[in-house]
């Protein structure tokens, strides 16, 4: 029987305000509290913190 793909879609949006945002999935079962991942922010041309959002 095959396994059931559990990986939840979400989106990681930029805490410099610019609208900037990342899509990326995250298992829910292993990841329980809000992810938090410093990227790039290619509209403030720096890396910021990225926090996650629910997809609307």
């Amino acid at each position: 029987m095959a396994k059931k793909n559990v990986k939840n879609e979400i989106r990681l949006v930029s805490t410099e305000g610019t609208g900037y945002f990342y899509i990326t999935k995250k298992n829910p079962k292993t990841h329980t509290e809000k992810m938090k991942v410093r990227k790039y922010d290619r509209k403030a041309r720096k890396h910021v913190e990225f926090t996650e959002k629910p997809i609307k």
